[in-house]
């Protein structure tokens, strides 16, 4: 087998898919800190303070309730998937083996993003659903803070 740029770049991407997947998947079971009084959890995450982004919004005590119901079915209906992708994991041969199978390393990729594009899909649902229990002032303030919560890091200083 021909080592191609296209094939390599390939294997990084997936790589580095599998190192997020794997840190949601830890971060998840593993909140850090006890339940503030708002019924969410602290630190990273998914559900890290509340979802940051809903900060700031002054939620009522039932938009709180209601978006932790929300968030807890979406944890619970998840859970398999999130399963499915630590046992894939698990399974994985040894990064730096000398033997190479590409049809189980393909296989196995295209699980884990057969996967992924089910967690993405649950996710906007659930962005929906948080959405839905929103007033129209509340999604404006959201939709005026967007770019700070999907942009990446801030540009190095140019020298």
């Amino acid at each position: 087998m021909k080592l191609t740029w296209k094939s390599l770049g390939l294997a990084v991407i997936c790589v580095a898919a599998l190192i997020v997947m794997t840190a949601a998947v830890v971060v998840s079971q593993n909140p850090s800190g006890p339940p503030r009084g708002d019924g969410f959890r602290r630190g990273p995450g998914p559900r890290g303070g509340g979802l940051p982004f809903l900060r700031d919004l002054n939620l009522t005590d039932d938009q709180k309730a209601e978006i932790k119901k929300i968030l807890d079915n979406e944890a619970a209906t998840t859970k398999d998937l999130h399963d499915k992708l630590r046992a894939l994991h698990q399974g994985e041969p040894e990064p730096f083996s000398t033997t190479f199978d590409e049809a189980s390393v393909r296989a196995a990729a295209e699980s884990r993003a057969k996967i992924d594009i089910e967690l993405q899909v649950s996710h906007a649902r659930t962005m929906s659903q948080i959405a839905n229990v929103l007033t129209a002032e509340q999604r404006a303030q959201l939709a005026a803070r967007k770019g700070q919560f999907h942009e990446g890091p801030p540009p190095p200083p140019e020298p």
